[in-house]
């Protein structure tokens, strides 16, 4: 109760304020519509005099000029505007305002008394005095607000921004504005020479960005703010290292893609994240395609709560389904992630249904009672050295999962079923993928089973999800190290989250069922230049501050992943990130195996055995501890 009362006789407070703000406003309005035609006669003809002016009724004349100004800035709110802010757009409407006023009031005087000789070049001189006090009145203000604020004794951060662009630009202006920044910038680096020696709303564009450090040494600069938000990998790794060599902070505006409003903002300042380092190009998606595929629709995700899973229901939701069905079995995670997409996407029926997808009764009741158009199956374990030691819940999660729900969509006529698989499935040498592997020949062979189209897909590492290799560094940086390397050359191909799952709508618009799609994942990227670039974004030294230690390669991991097995071609879509693979074709008894390969899920070496039958390029680790492994393949 004491909250609530604090919070209305703060609003009491607030609109008291407001309201004062408003009347100072207009009564400053007031006077220059009042004095502003007088002064332009005084101008005109030298003297306040009357009788020079050789025309009666001046006192008539002044108050009808001032009538039509207040009638003109009511109207267009002129008062309105917030002074510590005044801008172009502020400046547009005054001169808008000041125009159509001066205009009116000449229209109405000449009407009124056509015989009287009021010059008209009194009008043009009270459409410049008018203009300037209005205009000069707010801008002024602001300047005192700004001036102000630097003279309060505070401890300011020198600042430099990178980039004199419109972005740099934009940034400059917020930071002025923002009554609450610590950060004075003292000047801008780019190196674009046209943008040398000029200035920017008064600070200088001081040189090209190699020049860094003089400029740092000069300006006793600590920060640094990156504002060229079409900069790509390779220009943001070299900032960032001439940064870290100087011991700078270092903050970064938003990739082009992310700034869809055209604002700049200093609330979207944000540290350099390892995306920015790895850098791909913008996913440019057919969003016509995606939106038939998904408008208006019933979607069903498996898996809702991983960090695919969810991010996945957020990018479906952007495209209006009818209704998004979440199924997960972590309470937690559903939890997590319906609480936030129904705080972001509130007008779509958000469904959470608590439930695993290797019990099939309760998969069938999902189905049944909510009739999906289409689901993605993302459900999966895919930790690799947990499923070496725990093989059989691998089985059960990835194989047997994926051939329920599969089986239950035709049965339920779920017209598209896209899964989600990994490039591990490619000549696989761990349980991991093996398993992924057989759930893409199940799909294969579902396809043949009814009017279900099934879409496979494979992409590699994400970045930032659970369990993957860039948290856990993190934590270990967290906690002082060692950061724990697998081995010097290990190499994988990686790619962002939403990225990923954008590319993921985008496969499963373009699948008309059968397919496997691969997608481009760019270059690999070494993990141990990974794991010292985030040493250097958390500011600390290799060696020094922080040691990095290589452990050797875990049970069924390789040094390198592949997309595709030298056998199988690639064919291009209509989307040049998304390739079509020529799988091997599946036999008849595939299924039969599976269903032996589920049987045996409570025998590691018997669960290696029968993946070696289905998946002939599976090569286990032999460290691992599989026995025999010398039997006939069922897979061409």
């Amino acid at each position: 109760m004491l909250d609530l009362g604090r919070a209305k006789f703060i609003n009491i407070i607030r609109r008291q304020s407001t309201r004062r703000k408003l009347i100072l406003s207009g009564l400053f309005d007031a006077v220059v519509a009042l004095i502003s035609f007088p002064l332009a006669l005084v101008i005109r003809f030298g003297s306040f005099d009357s009788n020079l002016f050789g025309f009666e009724n001046l006192l008539d004349f002044i108050l009808v000029v001032f009538a039509v100004k207040m009638v003109i800035f009511h109207l267009m709110r002129l008062s309105r505007g917030i002074w510590q802010f005044a801008s172009i757009p502020d400046l547009t409407l005054i001169i808008k305002a000041s125009s159509l006023s001066v205009l009116v009031s000449l229209g109405v005087i000449f009407f009124w008394q056509r015989a009287q000789s009021v010059p008209r070049s009194a009008f043009i001189i009270d459409w410049f005095i008018t203009l300037a006090m209005l205009g000069g009145g707010r801008f002024y203000y602001r300047l005192l607000r700004e001036s102000g604020r630097k003279n309060r004794g505070m401890d300011y951060i020198n600042t430099l921004i990178i980039g004199a662009g419109s972005a740099g630009e934009q940034l400059l202006r917020e930071l002025k504005r923002e009554q609450t920044s610590m950060l004075h910038v003292v000047g801008f680096l780019d190196d674009d020479i046209a943008n040398h020696y000029r200035t920017i709303h008064g600070v200088s564009v001081l040189g090209e960005i190699s020049a860094l450090e003089r400029w740092v040494d000069k300006f006793n600069v600590t920060n640094i703010i990156i504002a060229i938000p079409t900069a790509t990998s390779k220009e943001i790794r070299l900032i960032v290292s001439l940064c870290m060599q100087l011991n700078l902070e270092v903050k970064s505006l938003p990739a082009l893609k992310d700034l869809v409003d055209g604002k700049v903002q200093v609330s979207q300042l944000r540290p350099v994240a390892i995306e920015d380092l790895l850098g791909r190009k913008p996913v440019e998606l057919d969003q016509p395609a995606i939106g038939q595929m998904l408008t208006d629709q019933v979607i069903m995700v498996t898996g809702a709560g991983g960090s695919i899973g969810s991010e996945l229901c957020r990018q479906i939701l952007l495209f209006n389904p009818t209704r998004l069905i979440l199924f997960e079995s972590c309470e937690l995670f559903i939890y997590r992630t319906e609480k936030e997409l129904k705080r972001q996407f509130g007008s779509i029926e958000i469904i959470p249904v608590v439930g695993d997808v290797r019990e099939r009764a309760r998969v069938k009741e999902v189905l049944a009672t909510y009739r999906p158009d289409m689901i993605f199956h993302a459900a999966a374990y895919k930790h690799v050295p947990m499923m070496e030691q725990n093989p059989h819940e691998a089985i059960k999660t990835n194989v047997m999962g994926t051939r329920i729900v599969a089986e239950e969509s035709v049965q339920h006529s779920v017209k598209k079923f896209v899964m989600i698989s990994t490039d591990k499935a490619v000549n696989p040498t761990n349980v991991m993928g093996a398993t992924k592997r057989v759930a893409e020949m199940i799909c294969q062979m579902m396809q043949q089973q009814g009017s279900t189209q099934f879409v496979t897909l494979r992409f590699g590492n994400v970045l930032g999800s659970a369990g993957s290799v860039i948290p856990h560094f993190m934590e270990q940086i967290r906690t002082g190290g060692p950061v724990t390397v697998t081995h010097p050359e290990v190499t994988r191909y990686f790619m962002s989250i939403p990225e990923a799952t954008q590319l993921v709508l985008q496969a499963g618009s373009l699948g008309n069922g059968g397919e496997i799609l691969l997608l481009d994942m760019g270059e690999p990227v070494k993990i141990d230049d990974l794991a010292r670039e985030l040493i250097k974004l958390s500011g600390l030294t290799i060696g020094d501050d922080i040691d990095i230690k290589y452990t050797g390669l875990r049970p069924g991991e390789k040094l390198y992943e592949e997309l595709l097995v030298t056998s199988e071609n690639t064919l291009p879509t209509a989307h040049q990130m998304v390739r079509v693979a020529r799988a091997r074709s599946v036999q008849s008894q595939v299924m039969s195996e599976v269903d032996s390969l589920i049987k045996s899920a409570g025998d590691a070496d018997q669960i290696r055995a029968s993946l070696v039958r289905l998946v002939p390029e599976y090569l286990p680790n032999p460290t691992v501890g599989a026995k025999s492994l010398e039997v006939d393949p069922v897979v061409q």
